[in-house]
Order: structure tokens, then sequence, then C-alpha cells
């Protein structure tokens, strides 16, 4: 870590904090208020940093500021170091989170958004109100988003092999069927035949990919469906779903969603393969009383029936 960061050529520790914060905003205005000064006194700031760094550290691109590399690289250590250094000086896990000024993102499915964000914000506004929460959609490529600092929480369906990675997986969950009201399928014995050939089929992929477990299954007893495309998320599904006689699949946990818009779900008459559900975190967060408050509630928003 540079040393010199001023004229005395002390170490600075409060420009860590800046920057940390600078680097989460992405933006002078907004790290000024969250720092409660002035914007001039930030500029002056970012301009320290800069200095210690030898790196521009944000750079204009339209009328937003973005990372350069070097920022990105350091993010995460910058990150750690600062969340260290709140837990060193906080009187216990039990410390008071109303007074703490945070914003953690979460990355996942967005149906959690869609499904549990409306609870976590209330949750957050009556213990942690100084907590904001970002919610990250999935990227169509795999990136170390939790290794990086880009994202503090993943929920969902975890699939990182990362090691040092910490991963809690919370429960098995299974796919479930959803067409709109009144669709032909619902109507009569449904049987892998007629689950296959009863209409087009939707799929959710953030890859694009047009075939997946169902189509295995299928493939195994003879049959073949006809998927007509994918989506990149479960509620964009939905609302496809919903104006048309297309067929779909949404995890159980998240069929609230699907009840929402009037859409009814129903079981597939396939053998399809548990899904496990969990979060995943990097072990810098370990210590870090708000981050395990941000843990224990969606730990048990994912758990729940």
């Amino acid at each position: 870590m540079t040393q010199s960061t001023g004229a005395s050529g002390s170490l600075d520790l409060n420009l860590l904090v800046a920057l940390d914060v600078l680097l989460e905003e992405q933006s002078v205005q907004g790290a000024a208020r969250r720092l409660h000064l002035s914007e001039p006194a930030m500029s002056r700031t970012l301009g320290r940093i800069r200095k210690a760094l030898g790196d521009p550290v944000l750079v204009r691109a339209g009328r937003a500021m973005v990372p350069t590399p070097h920022a990105l690289a350091v993010r995460a250590e910058v990150s750690a170091v600062v969340e260290r250094a709140r837990a060193l000086f906080a009187p216990g896990r039990d410390a008071d989170l109303r007074t703490v000024s945070r914003t953690f993102t979460i990355i996942g499915h967005d149906a959690f958004a869609a499904t549990h964000g409306a609870t976590l914000f209330v949750r957050a506004a009556a213990e942690a109100p100084g907590v904001r929460i970002r919610f990250l959609a999935e990227s169509h490529v795999d990136v170390p988003v939790l290794r990086h600092g880009t994202a503090d929480l993943e929920v969902g369906v975890v699939d990182t092999d990362l090691p040092e990675v910490r991963v809690e997986y919370l429960r098995e969950d299974r796919m479930i069927g959803v067409v709109r009201a009144g669709h032909p399928l619902l109507d009569g014995e449904l049987t892998p035949a007629r689950y296959a050939t009863a209409a087009g089929h939707l799929n959710v992929s953030r890859r694009g990919r047009l075939h997946g477990p169902v189509d295995t299954r299928l493939a195994e007893l003879g049959l073949e469906r006809r998927v007509v495309g994918t989506v990149g998320t479960f509620p964009a599904s939905l609302f496809t779903l919903r104006d048309s006689d297309l067929i779909g699949l949404i995890a159980a946990w998240s069929a609230p969603l699907a009840a929402a818009l009037g859409l009814v779900t129903f079981e597939v008459p396939l053998d399809l393969p548990p899904i496990g559900i969990g979060l995943a975190w990097h072990p810098r967060h370990d210590a870090d009383p708000a981050h395990a408050w941000l843990r224990d509630r969606v730990r048990e928003l994912l758990a729940g029936p």
C-alpha cells in the first residue's frame, strides 16, 4: 500500500475510506453526499488519491465516470481493508446497525429481487436504515464478482468453484410449469407427450440456451418439445407467457410471481433434477457485522417455504 498520500508523507487511512466510497458510487457527487463533504472537498480528495496511486482512478465516459483497470484491480483489496478496520473498531457483532452507512450489492437471478426485494428493503429500513441494497442481474458470462468485489453476496443457484469463496446451500427447489389461465394444457391428464407437444415452449437462460434438463428427460422418453426462444429472466418470461399460449418454467420458490400475474403453475410430468438454492460470499466479509446482518436476512428469505 502506498505510504505517501500527503505533504507529510504519512499514510492517511481516510483516503482508503474515500477510495472505497468513490469506487462504489463512481461519482464525486455521490461520494461527497455519502461522506458528508462538499463536492469541491471530494474532488480534492480524489486528486490526492490519484497522486498517491499514480492512477486516474475514475475517468469520464460520456456523462458518467468509470473506474480504471487499476482501480478495478485494487477495489476488492481496498474494500477488504476498510471492512477489517470497521470490524476492528466495532464493539462486536452486536454493533448498532442503525448507525451503519453502507451499500451492499447482491447478484443473482432477478427473480430473487422480484420475490423478496420488498421484504428485504422493509427489514433494512427497520433494522439498518443506513444500508442501501443494489441488486445486480447475473451476467451471460461467468466472472469472479465476489473475488473482485463487484458484488458482496451471491444468491440463488450458486455454481461458483472458486476455492476461497464461502458457499452455503440452504435448500433444494424444483422447476414447475407455468402457463396463462385457461390454457388448453390444463384440461385433461397431463402426460409427458401432451406437455411436449401441446404448444411452443419458452426457455429462461441468461446465456440464451435453447436446451436444458427438460429436453434431456424428454429425449430419454423419445419425445421432443419445440422451444421457440429464450429470455434472460423469469419475470420477463412471465409477462410473455401471460399474453401467449407458450409453456414456461419457473422455480417453485418464485411461484408467487406467477400468481401475481394471474398465471397458473403445474407439476411437470418429468423427473427433473433438483435445484440447489443458497448464498455465497468472499471470506473477507466474515467478521463484518453489517454483512453478517445481510447474510442472516437473505438466509431467512431463501430458507422459507
